[in-house]
């Protein structure tokens, strides 16, 4: 099979249009036409279906895309490591972790890793969809489980517990609640226990949602429910890595959490010898280290 055919096919199967698979390869839209159609001619099957909104693959077509999809990661992979500099760190890092985690923990610490490394560039996905590391649908991931997959390099971060927290402001104008009971009088803002999350923080919510709370306030990540609490809707149920770089917000009822949530960092083995790599988990690990130092004092 011709392999600059199949780049121009998945050019066009990319974009869905001759004319910006052209302008992507700097080819003309005639010349890409002709590119395609070869290739149809040699596999004997219509790989596409033309209409006046662009192409649309046919089902032969969508075979034939996952392959070259899969080859271009794999060529992406062997691109970046040939790149890799001994001295030098550069180039893309895909990074995928939760919305929370992402939002409210590393985004905050990342201008202090592109101050030590400024061609850096990071595409961090946020989602709590765990994306396959040996597929390369991302380099790197954090993720509050261990991961299953196979021939990935892991690293348990830290541990994280579901908490209740408020702001002083909230619980001057409301009271504060000493029992769970109590909580039938506050407005609750939480993730909804159906939405994707951690289990625990899940099951935490039933558990509370059990003391009739009369109102409350549901979003489908922690980042919200963080801005509920700092604008005084609520107790809000979040993670307790968030004291740190929020220490005004106020723990409410110190007996109730939920179960503990490993957190780990996880990565192909073949990129055991990115320099990438190796820069952002050091600095993550880092961040951790300072984190339960700070964590530390703060309990003495």
């Amino acid at each position: 099979m011709d392999w600059d055919k199949l780049r121009i096919f998945h050019a066009v199967a990319d974009a869905g249009s001759l004319t910006h698979a052209g302008d992507v390869l700097s080819l003309s839209q005639s010349a890409v036409s002709r590119q395609i159609r070869g290739l149809e001619e040699s596999l004997g099957t219509t790989l596409f279906h033309r209409h006046a909104r662009g192409l649309i693959l046919t089902e032969q077509g969508e075979l034939l895309f996952d392959a070259t999809r899969t080859m271009s990661k794999q060529l992406e992979t062997a691109a970046a490591r040939i790149r890799d500099s001994e001295e030098e760190v550069y180039g893309e890092l895909r990074v995928t972790t939760t919305t929370g985690f992402g939002t409210l923990w590393l985004a905050p610490r990342l201008p202090a890793l592109y101050e030590r490394y400024p061609d850096l560039k990071i595409d961090l996905m946020l989602e709590e969809r765990v994306l396959d590391l040996p597929m390369r649908e991302a380099d790197l991931a954090i993720r509050m489980k261990e991961p299953s997959q196979a021939d990935l390099i892991r690293k348990r971060l830290m541990s994280v517990r579901m908490r209740l927290y408020a702001s002083p402001a909230y619980l001057e104008q409301n009271g504060t609640p000493l029992t769970l009971p109590d909580m039938a009088r506050f407005r609750l803002v939480s993730q909804n226990a159906n939405a994707p999350q951690v289990s625990a923080g899940a099951a935490l919510v039933r558990e509370l949602n059990t003391y009739a709370i009369s109102s409350t306030f549901t979003v489908n990540n922690y980042f919200g429910v963080l801005q509920g609490v700092l604008n005084n809707l609520g107790i809000g149920l979040l993670p307790d890595y968030l004291t740190e770089d929020f220490p005004s917000l106020v723990r409410v009822l110190p007996d109730v959490e939920s179960a503990e949530v490993p957190v780990f960092l996880a990565y192909p083995e073949e990129l055991r010898h990115s320099k990438r790599i190796t820069a952002f988990r050091d600095f993550v690990l880092e961040g951790i280290i300072a984190y339960r130092r700070n964590r530390s004092a703060t309990n003495t």
